[in-house]
């Protein structure tokens, strides 16, 4: 069995300070070692106050996040993935373009069996924009929650 201290020797964010990238481009996820491949089951990061801004008016945007994948080989390396999503409040593009690209990102780093993210955003101009992507069709013998994040209401 491989020592535990050897899977995570090549993490350079966890344990210590790490400062905030400045854009997502800049942002370095890593990735640990899944400790139980070949078990599918699902992990779900949930990113309630994640910001970025319109890059029309410069204005911030506020989203409600919610990323499922089951893992393969990888998991992402939570402190990393904070880092991450905290690198968009400087990063100025359209709701889509955002939730897109993280998930996007996360497939490209992990090659997981399957994820998806929902981007709940809050309204911009009166009007609430939610984007949904994901990989393809879950698992079926996977466990996968339902997000369960209400549409905007409003007043109503």
């Amino acid at each position: 069995m491989t020592d535990k201290k050897d899977i995570y020797a090549n993490l350079t964010q966890l344990g210590g300070e790490t400062k905030l990238p400045n854009s997502p481009e800049e942002a370095v996820l890593e990735k640990v070692p899944n400790p139980q491949v070949g078990v599918h089951y699902c992990v779900r990061f949930t990113a309630p106050e994640f910001t970025s801004l319109c890059p029309m008016t410069g204005q911030p945007d506020f989203a409600h996040l919610v990323i499922d994948y089951v893992p393969s080989d990888w998991l992402v390396e939570s402190k990393s993935l904070k880092l991450f999503l905290g690198a968009f409040r400087n990063h100025g593009a359209f709701h889509e373009d955002c939730t897109v690209s993280i998930g996007r990102r996360l497939v490209e780093l992990l090659d997981p069996l399957w994820l998806r993210i929902g981007g709940y955003w809050y309204p911009r101009g009166g009007i609430p924009i939610d984007v949904f992507w994901q990989t393809g069709d879950a698992p079926k013998s996977v466990w996968i929650p339902s997000q369960d994040v209400p549409t905007y209401r409003g007043r109503g």
